[in-house]
């Protein structure tokens, strides 16, 4: 959400007896704590949502946002989510809670009006509890965003008891418990007024400014080399946040104030000339918050329209693969309703779920496997079929016809990561192909069969 400059029992709680609109996405769950209170602007009760896998214990959490503060949710079993702790914050009302996580610990921020804090937790207590390790104001006490790459903790519009930065970098490597100040952006440049988002990857910063556009920095480590950036393009307003195909130089943004703008798709292969390639919506007046990338497939917090799925492997042709609305009355209670709806999303748990969260009604779990695994052509499944699924040690590939050309089978994570890849069979003919899946780690992956120009995807399981 854009920054406003503004002063200012639990339950477990199944929505299926609404009138859910949704298309290749599936709910496991909902989760909505009835006594969290409404913040007076904008009636949110809930903000972020982010995911944390304990690689140990082979648990899956949630951290959702609160006004009040941050959950800490077991989604292990994604039909029946466990709350395991709660952290209050600094102060109540917030409307802005962000997370991410580093190793075993999570850094909360809010860009709520004073008293505020940064908050650092360790998760390594789980499920039993979590630990609050630093909450002071001395470091900073505002963040609109945060973000971390390597070991570098990037804050988007951060606010110390003295300075004001449009975005600053901390290093996380000496002590995650405390860290330490790097650069500010207003050095290097100081005519950003504001980074409400940042996306980064290998030191290369993909910077949101606003109404200011977008801009692209390399962090040295010591400081910010301007590389690039975009200030005019198709439908442009408050550039808010960005992600990034995995692999690729892909980007899809969205566009916050005014309400209802298409998201957008460019190519950063080249940061000064960034290549404009075009819009997509999801047919309402609704307004993109946030995108994620999932492969090919861009999962987005899209506000009233809750989350939308989009298969941008072809930018010039964006076509949507699937939806699901978390809140299909649109609040109308609310006193702006366009800001009501879908927050964000976390889609890189390893188990495959989808973690929504909506500013009224909590967090949503949801399976949106077919929406992922959905493509333009497909071989017929009765030339090949996939087994077991799920799948401990070994997975077979059945050929029940033959012909053709060469056939490539291909594995990648849900992040879009090639597992592996061969190329077998100069021609089809009945028979299988089997892989062994036994170094694998348990988690749900794409399986892409490919002969020429036809794809079969199916999705699995390894236990």
């Amino acid at each position: 959400m854009k920054k406003l400059l503004l002063p200012f029992c639990l339950l477990f709680v199944s929505l299926n007896s609404q009138a859910q609109v949704a298309q290749n996405i599936t709910l496991y769950s909902s989760w909505n704590d009835t006594l969290v209170p409404a913040e007076p602007v904008y009636h949110i009760r809930y903000n972020s949502v982010w995911g944390w896998k304990n690689t140990v214990q082979n648990k899956e959490y949630a951290i959702l946002g609160a006004s009040s503060g941050t959950y800490f949710i077991d989604v292990t079993n994604p039909s029946a989510p466990v709350k395991c702790d709660f952290v209050p914050g600094r102060r109540s009302n917030c409307i802005w809670r962000e997370f991410k996580t580093f190793s075993h610990y999570a850094y909360l921020v809010s860009d709520d009006a004073a008293p505020n804090s940064l908050q650092i937790v360790d998760l390594n207590y789980l499920p039993d509890s979590v630990h609050v390790v630093y909450d002071s104001n001395q470091l900073f006490q505002n963040s609109h965003t945060v973000f971390i790459d390597g070991h570098y903790l990037y804050c988007g519009y951060n606010r110390t008891l003295t300075n004001t930065y449009s975005m600053a970098v901390y290093d996380l490597a000496p002590n995650p418990e405390l860290p330490v100040f790097v650069r500010g952006l207003n050095s290097d440049d100081p005519s950003i007024n504001l980074v409400h988002d940042m996306f980064v990857r290998n030191d290369t910063v993909y910077a949101s400014c606003g109404y200011q556009g977008l801009y692209v920095y390399k962090f040295t480590g010591s400081n910010f080399v301007s590389l690039g950036s975009l200030t005019s393009y198709p439908s442009n307003g408050y550039n808010h946040s960005s992600t990034m195909a995995p692999g690729s130089n892909k980007m899809v943004f969205c566009d916050e104030v005014p309400t209802g703008l298409p998201v957008k798709v460019i190519d950063v292969s080249t940061p000064s000339n960034i290549v404009f390639k075009s819009t997509f919506s999801s047919g309402s007046t609704a307004t993109p918050h946030n995108p994620y990338m999932v492969g090919e497939h861009v999962v987005i917090a899209y506000y009233q329209d809750g989350i939308q799925i989009f298969d941008v492997s072809n930018p010039l042709n964006v076509t949507r693969s699937g939806y699901y609305d978390t809140s299909p009355s649109n609040c109308p209670s609310c006193p702006n309703p366009n800001y009501s709806g879908c927050w964000g999303a976390y889609v890189d748990l390893p188990s495959g779920i989808i973690l929504a969260s909506d500013m009224q009604n909590g967090l949503f779990i949801l399976d949106a496997g077919a929406a992922l695994g959905i493509t333009k052509t497909a071989l017929e499944t009765d030339v090949f079929s996939v087994y077991p699924n799920p799948v401990k040690e070994q997975l077979n590939v059945k050929i029940k016809a033959g012909g053709g050309s060469s056939l490539q089978v291909t594995i990648c994570d849900l992040n879009g990561k090639r597992i592996f890849t061969e190329q077998e069979f100069s021609t089809l003919t009945t028979g299988h192909y089997s892989i062994s899946t036994a170094e694998l780690s348990s988690g749900l992956y794409l399986l892409k069969v490919s002969q020429g120009d036809k794809v079969f995807y199916s999705k699995f399981s390894k236990l």
